[in-house]
């Protein structure tokens, strides 16, 4: 196995060497403006365009005892703790991202942000 180890080796030194290129010539140097770089990252994240996100609205929330919850009827009331004039919270996979308001679109809900969590308050509540 040695021999064909050497043998490859000996093939490439006999080449010259004329396709191989130095690590130098190999990458971009980082002053040359990094065009290629911007590329890259874009091309990199594309695989993740097609992920699909859980995204749910959250009007409002209440605690409720099971037996309470069993003797609703047709009709009822459940009270939840915001106050009508408060934003809606958007969750995108469980986690707050921004605040809205209600519209209507094309006969359907929708929501009109109007604040997006800071990246900080994010990081904060996974503490």
């Amino acid at each position: 196995m040695a021999d064909s180890k050497d043998s490859r080796l000996a093939s490439e030194q006999q080449a010259g060497g004329a396709n191989r290129k130095t690590s130098s010539e190999a990458q971009p140097a980082a002053s040359e403006g990094g065009g290629d770089q911007g590329q890259s990252n874009a091309r990199g994240i594309d695989f993740l365009l097609d992920v699909p996100l859980q995204v749910s609205v959250e009007v409002g929330r209440a605690k409720m005892m099971v037996k309470d919850f069993l003797q609703m009827k047709e009709g009822g009331v459940i009270e939840l703790d915001k106050m009508a004039d408060e934003p809606l919270d958007l969750y995108v996979n469980s986690r707050l991202i921004a605040r809205g308001e209600a519209v209507v679109v094309n006969e359907k809900f929708g929501l009109r942000l109007i604040d997006v969590v800071s990246t900080s308050e994010r990081l904060e509540k996974l503490r």
